[in-house]
């Protein structure tokens, strides 16, 4: 029989059984759409961690203190004071980095007028918005001037304006930080971002500024750097490391006293973790389409019982076995194949839907639809098979003798 003629047998039985066709399909269509949806999360996750740690800075390395040793007791990383001012300015003599920007953190209550909150306030100095890829919105960024001489000036970021009331005009205005009084100097452009922590909340002060007024320390938290280029990564780190270990006086045996955290490092941990989460993800929803398969195996394995006298009269006209075995095959792979389909449009739209509400939007793989979509043919011809070669080994006398 032609390809055409099967279809439209199979087809004419299917609509003859809508209710039971419809129950068959039923698994096929949860088992692709789980696959779909729980595929589609994952991609999701992964594409908003992507962004998230790409956002943080272009090529960049953050250099983080050790940890202290107290007789024998090693405290938590970044417990130490082994960074310096100093040692950040000395790392502008490398020539593959851009932007040296130390950073020391508080965080404290900001008053504007009748308005205040509670903020992260970042010391650095005029190199951050480059290292951590932020630009300025209106007025002007921190400058070597206002870090040499520990000046009251604060760069607002955006989430934190709109919460002090903080606009374009409110440049040169005077705000209260700790008590203090700081002049606005400039507004970050908004950055966005989802989770706990809001990069766009917070205010850049100098360094000098924050070690004078708040934390007393010549200490720095972080020291963070961006590359001139991807390439020149492994010669900068191995580069500061050397320069640091020479600045710190360490032997050569002596374990260094900081780290040096690769951003592309990071990127790549991420990405590994979420497709493996991925793929556990879409392995415990192909469950539920095996589950479909057999479904669709019990129902064909019924329908031959039921058509026996019409696959007798069959091959009493002259139908061969094969014939018989590939309208039962077309049978399976259609109820299969159209509840994938289904399947397909029911777990893009949950996965959209999952992915507004949680906040990352809608990504998905095109390859991930086609992977679904051959496994639910896969299934219907996997689990298609038995039943239709039951159907072609019948007995032609026998089957016409079947009441």
């Amino acid at each position: 029989m032609k390809t055409r003629d099967l279809l439209s047998l199979a087809m004419s039985r299917l609509r003859t059984s809508r209710l039971r066709t419809a129950l068959t399909m039923l698994g096929v269509i949860i088992g692709v759409a789980s696959v779909v949806a729980l595929v589609g999360v994952g991609q999701g996750t992964t594409s908003n961690i992507t962004s998230r740690l790409s956002s943080l800075g272009t090529n960049l390395l953050t250099i983080n203190p050790g940890s202290t040793n107290t007789n024998g007791t090693f405290g938590a990383a970044g417990s130490a004071e082994s960074l310096t001012v100093e040692d950040a300015a000395s790392l502008r003599d490398i020539t593959d980095l851009a932007g040296v920007s130390p950073e020391l953190s508080t965080s404290k209550l900001v008053v504007n007028g009748t308005k205040n909150t509670t903020t992260s306030i970042i010391g650095t100095n005029q190199d951050y918005p480059l290292v951590r890829a932020y630009t300025v919105w209106r007025g002007s960024g921190l400058t070597d001037v206002a870090v040499s001489q520990d000046l009251r000036v604060a760069v607002i970021g955006a989430t934190t304006a709109t919460n002090l009331g903080l606009t374009g005009d409110s440049i040169g205005s005077s705000i209260l930080i700790g008590g203090y009084p700081f002049q606005v100097v400039g507004i970050l452009d908004a950055k966005g971002g989802t989770g706990f922590q809001d990069p766009d909340d917070q205010i850049l002060v100098p360094i000098s500024t924050v070690q004078k007024y708040f934390s007393g320390s010549d200490a720095v938290r972080t020291i963070s750097v961006s590359v001139a280029s991807a390439g020149a990564i492994d010669t900068a780190k191995a580069e500061i490391t050397a320069l640091l270990r020479e600045r710190h006086a360490l032997a050569a045996t002596a374990t260094s006293d900081f780290s040096i955290l690769d951003q592309a490092q990071l990127l790549d941990t991420a990405s590994a973790v979420s497709g493996t989460l991925t793929l556990l993800l879409g392995g415990i929803a192909s469950i539920s389409l095996l589950v479909g398969g057999i479904g669709i195996m019990n129902i064909m394995l019924v329908s031959v019982r039921e058509r026996t006298r019409e696959i007798g009269i069959r091959k009493a006209v002259g139908a061969r076995g094969r014939d018989i075995l590939a309208q039962f095959l077309v049978e399976a792979v259609t109820i299969s194949l159209l509840g994938g389909l289904i399947g397909v449009a029911l777990g893009l739209i949950a996965s959209a839907v999952i992915g507004a509400f949680a906040g990352w939007g809608f990504a998905l793989n095109p390859a991930t639809v086609a992977v679904a979509l051959g496994f639910s043919v896969f299934v219907g011809v996997v689990f298609g098979v038995w039943p239709a070669r039951q159907a072609a080994v019948l007995d032609p006398i026998t089957a016409l003798r079947y009441e």
